[in-house]
């Protein structure tokens, strides 16, 4: 049985204006660090555990801004629970949950990773959960002169464009999805040697709008919110140009507050937590 010291950093914030999310942005000084007992996902670690009134969630970037939102819907009807949130790119969040980070519930831009979380004993396989599908825009800054909503995806290829955000594809569903794209559309090998890969949506987001990058290939729900809707426009990526990002959640299965969590996937796939990721961009089934 070995022993591993896990260290995180959690990923930037977007914008200051997500209420209810931490700040995560380089030099705030917010460093996570949990050592950890290797032993299973439901063998007992070294950290302090968490009150029973705790509830920690760990969500893919693209939740950042609706996250906020559901956190002080779920607030209103548990006064007595407190939430905690953290952003990363699902792989990342992932990779946490196996070394026993202390989550009681992971959100993931695909489903693929709670799948895995369950298959390994991660994860409660009676608590996994769709809430939404993600989509992608070809996003671009109000001061460059491109027609993006009349050349789609051929946006990239302007000769004002040197930089192009996306999530690395290596690991960030989102990254996935843009290299997918730009592949359907016969675009990659002209453009590939211009990408910037970003760790998380969230900062490839943050690139293009910073101007690290010209153009970003990024989250429709991150385009919408209030960082970037008035500062630049978008193109939306039409769904058959790449896999669907279908986006899922699962209770961790050493949760310390079941309840709660249970409670948070209830409000999340109710009728008032679908309303909440629609305005922030997503794809919800209307039951």
């Amino acid at each position: 049985m070995a022993h591993a010291e896990a260290g995180f950093r959690f990923v930037n914030r977007l914008s200051n204006k997500a209420r209810g999310v931490a700040d995560l942005r380089p030099g705030s000084g917010l460093l996570f660090l949990v050592t950890v007992l290797l032993a299973g996902c439901g063998g007992a670690a070294t950290r302090e555990e968490a009150p029973a009134s705790e509830l920690t969630i760990a969500a893919a970037a693209d939740l950042q801004f609706a996250l906020a939102e559901l956190a002080e819907s779920f607030r209103k009807n548990h006064p007595q629970v407190h939430v905690k949130t953290v952003l990363g790119s699902s792989s990342k969040l992932y990779s946490q949950a196996l070394n026993q980070a202390p989550f009681d519930i992971l959100l993931s831009a695909n489903v693929e990773f709670p799948q895995r979380l369950i298959e390994q004993g991660c994860g409660d396989p009676d608590s996994l959960f769709r809430y939404a599908r993600g989509q992608i825009v070809v996003w671009v800054p109000v001061n460059l002169p491109i027609a993006v909503e009349e050349l789609g995806m051929n946006s990239l290829l302007h000769p004002s464009v040197r930089k192009i955000a996306i999530a690395n594809p290596r690991h960030a569903p989102y990254g996935m999805a843009a290299e997918a794209a730009m592949r359907h559309y016969g675009l990659y090998e002209q453009v590939h040697d211009r990408l910037v890969l970003a760790e998380n949506i969230a900062q490839a987001a943050q690139f293009v709008e910073s101007g690290a990058a010209d153009v970003g290939i990024i989250a429709r729900s991150l385009a919408v919110a209030p960082g970037l809707r008035d500062k630049g426009r978008y193109w939306l990526v039409p769904l058959d140009a790449y896999p669907p990002l279908e986006q899922a959640g699962v209770i961790l299965s050493r949760t310390r507050n079941r309840g709660a969590a249970e409670a948070w996937r209830n409000m999340m796939t109710g009728r008032e937590g679908r309303e909440i990721l629609r305005r922030h961009g997503f794809l919800v089934s209307e039951e």
